[in-house]
């Protein structure tokens, strides 16, 4: 598990990202090749080193004409990025950066997201810099990424619709449950791509998690700032223990007029779209109503999608929501050989450093119905013929 934590003390944008990236040791040659496979064309990419305040290191830039190119809405985008031949995860990923973007500028502009022409973010550019970034974090076998705070500058920033006040409305709307800070900088230090990169792809923010360093990269910004290097740092290292601990969104709704029916598929929706966990709550709620509290356990970066789900599938009228911290123990799956032939379980480490071999519920069932066991047995077998490990 290697962990990779983003040090912008001067924001971040999708260009330093991928700056930052290839100077850990992303190749340009992968990014280019990767990149290849979008339709998308008229394009160079050069990645140079340059120093801010006698600090060495990457400068990412997507040079091409600028005229002549399309303005591309969410759809578009998304069917860009399906058509390519990049690895699902990134897919994945890429798209919901861009979901999120959507969903905000949407809000802003009486849009429906899907529709939403998103100028600047929609250029080639910031395109490459959001699927090149989720790339180089799967090349690099990044699993876990996090953030400090962001700084964020004040004034106005310059953009199609005009003088607009800085940080930009898409960025505060994107930063939402985000640590921020004033910078004391009347720049742009956080970008609509930045914000977006962090609040998608971080699973916490604020911190520095416990880490053995293995690696170090900065990418350069473009301009020079008064008071500090224009540049973001990723420091990359494995976990010092086996206790990781993380940012999650918790949401929240009291039901009292909800079809029971109706909750077993708002559960299986919610799940398939990435919660972590959902939970129902018997209540008694306002004259003595029975009811239930759904709760909804996920990434921080999925709160819109589930909130859309949970106002498309049930009742309420209203989310409650809040970020929370947890901490996860070590885990992985392993093979392991039984009287009914192969099976997954799960390998957990405890603080001490301590292995548990537990059952998986799946492999279990698959094995249970298999064979026409009773589940409890099959689990009964797996603890005791690891009892130890």
């Amino acid at each position: 598990m290697k962990l990779a934590y983003l040090d912008c003390f001067s924001g971040i944008s999708g260009d330093m990202f991928l700056g930052a990236l290839i100077d850990l040791g992303l190749p340009l040659e992968e990014l280019e090749q990767a990149l290849l496979s979008l339709p998308i064309k008229g394009y160079t990419l050069t990645a140079t080193k340059e120093e801010r305040n006698h600090v060495q290191g990457t400068r990412f830039v997507v040079e091409y004409e600028r005229r002549g190119q399309e303005m591309r809405d969410f759809e578009a985008i998304r069917d860009l990025i399906m058509a390519s031949s990049l690895g699902p995860g990134v897919k994945e990923r890429s798209i919901r950066v861009f979901e999120a973007i959507a969903r905000e500028e949407g809000t802003i502009h009486n849009a429906p997201p899907e529709r939403v022409h998103f100028h600047e973010v929609g250029a080639l550019d910031s395109i490459i810099d959001i699927v090149g970034s989720v790339f180089g974090i799967e090349y690099l076998g990044i699993s876990s990424l996090h953030s400090s705070s962001l700084p964020l500058g004040s004034g106005f920033v310059e953009t199609q619709h005009g003088r607009l006040p800085n940080p930009a409305p898409a960025t505060v709307a994107l930063l939402r449950g985000v640590p921020v800070h004033d910078s004391g900088l009347h720049e742009e230090l956080v970008t609509p791509t930045g914000a977006a990169l962090v609040k998608v792809l971080a699973d916490s923010w604020g911190h520095m998690p416990p880490m053995k360093v293995d690696g170090v990269g900065y990418g350069v910004g473009k301009r020079e700032l008064k008071d500090r290097p224009n540049l973001l740092r990723i420091i990359t290292g494995d976990p010092l223990d086996t206790v990781s601990e993380e940012t999650i969104l918790v949401m929240e709704a009291s039901l009292d007029d909800t079809n029971p029916e109706w909750l077993g598929y708002l559960m299986d929706r919610l799940l398939g779209a990435g919660a972590l966990d959902v939970l129902f709550i018997p209540v008694h709620m306002k004259k003595n109503r029975p009811g239930t509290v759904l709760q909804v356990i996920a990434e921080p970066g999925l709160r819109d999608t589930l909130a859309g789900i949970v106002f498309e599938e049930s009742t309420t009228l209203g989310l409650r929501f809040r970020y929370t911290e947890r901490m996860v123990l070590e885990r992985s799956l392993v093979d392991i050989e039984s009287p009914w032939g192969p099976m997954k379980a799960k390998v957990v480490t405890l603080p001490d450093g301590t292995r548990r071999t537990l059952p998986e519920y799946e492999s279990s069932r698959e094995i249970a119905e298999a064979n026409n066991l009773p589940l409890k047995e099959v689990y009964q077998w797996v603890l005791s013929a690891t009892k130890g490990d």
